[in-house]
């Protein structure tokens, strides 16, 4: 039987250790590409090549790559604040100066303790008409019990879910119409000869333009006061629904007319029913348009909703802003602008949410 060579086992060994290591880096490496998809979802892409610096994947190059997608905006950021900070004391306004980040940064936590004092106080309401409730309960005078509705002012992340809620709203219904729409006028030149002068006509119509006539038309037809809406909610939500519902219906509209030529024979082919061909042809196909155009209108509604909120006084960041205009109070400026920061990080929270819901229903998606 013949000797094995020390060194021709220890060059084996090392060998078996060199390609276990290099098959865990490149399930690393797999899994970190999967991970990649999410980080574009995400708005994280920077997390991307730090995790590939870490594996020792050209340190170097990621290095680069984590200085252009975190490095470059940290810094664009930073200066921006500089700027903003060095500026805003020389410019005096009724209100006096422009606050600066750290007048701004200190009314943001302000908003928050103040947002925490008023649920406390809700809370503590509530209790107190429960437990009267449960006493007359007892005492079995069912009569004098009542729900006695809370009447303080809401907190400022009670109007952000307004705000929220009422977008979406108006959002969902005008996709529920834009989207039907979109597909008819895709799919018959007769309908889109139809839509088309309509789209073209309100498509550029101002928020405060629909507003007048979607404040007499909710009051005429909604006349109760103790609804399941609000009338300053539904004004709100049907101002965005008017001026939102376009870019859903030209987009799906196109998506649908660029369909392969080739794909509607073969439905023809195959004698497959209208219902079948919008399902099962339609709809796959134009997905990515569709979605395109509900990202357009999502963004659209969310800054069209500031103003209708304005002027409909409903509850939300728009009446903030206009509240804290009329105060004119010394810190109703730097109230103002924490909620345009606000106004601009749940905007790209929505496209951030709409962008991943797309990643997860379209074929485009690298996942």
């Amino acid at each position: 039987m013949t000797a094995i060579d020390p060194s021709d086992e220890r060059a084996l060994d090392a060998e078996a250790t060199a390609k276990a290591r290099a098959a865990r880096r490149a399930k690393l490496f797999t899994r970190i590409n999967k991970a990649d998809a999410w980080f574009q979802v995400l708005g994280l892409s920077w997390m991307t090549p730090i995790l590939k610096a870490l594996a020792g994947d050209n340190p170097k190059a990621q290095v680069k790559e984590i200085w252009k997608l975190l490095g470059v905006p940290v810094l664009a950021i930073v200066g921006f604040l500089m700027l903003w900070g060095a500026l805003a004391p020389k410019v005096q306004t009724s209100l006096g100066a422009i606050p600066g980040p750290s007048a701004v940064w200190e009314e943001a936590v302000n908003l928050h303790h103040d947002a925490i004092a008023k649920a406390e106080k809700k809370a503590a309401f509530l209790e107190r008409v429960e437990a009267r409730n449960a006493k007359y309960i007892a005492a079995g005078e069912m009569d004098k019990v009542k729900d006695i509705p809370y009447t303080g002012s809401p907190s400022y992340y009670e109007q952000i879910w307004t705000s929220i809620k009422t977008v979406f709203f108006g959002f969902l219904i005008g996709s529920a119409i834009a989207m039907p729409l979109g597909i008819l006028a895709g799919l018959s030149p007769y309908a889109n000869a139809a839509i088309n002068p309509l789209v073209q006509i309100f498509k550029p119509v101002s928020p405060l333009a629909w507003l007048p006539i979607v404040t007499m038309v909710v009051s005429a037809l909604y006349t109760t006061n103790d609804g399941l809406f609000a009338k300053s909610f539904l004004v709100s939500a049907i101002t965005v629904t008017l001026c939102s519902l376009w870019p859903t219906l030209i987009n799906t509209s196109l998506g649908v007319a660029s369909i392969d030529k080739d794909l509607v024979s073969v439905s023809k082919v195959l004698k497959m029913g209208t219902w079948s061909k919008i399902t099962k042809l339609v709809l796959p196909s134009a997905l990515p348009l569709i979605f395109t155009g509900l990202r357009l209108s999502l963004g659209v509604g969310w800054m069209v909703l500031i103003a209708a909120e304005m002027l409909a006084q409903n509850p939300g960041l728009g009446k903030f802003v206009w509240d804290e205009f009329q105060n004119g109070s010394s810190q109703s400026l730097a109230k103002i602008i924490v909620a345009v920061l606000t106004i601009g990080i749940i905007g790209f929270l929505l496209d951030r949410v709409m962008y991943a819901l797309q990643s997860l229903f379209t074929f485009t998606n690298n996942r």
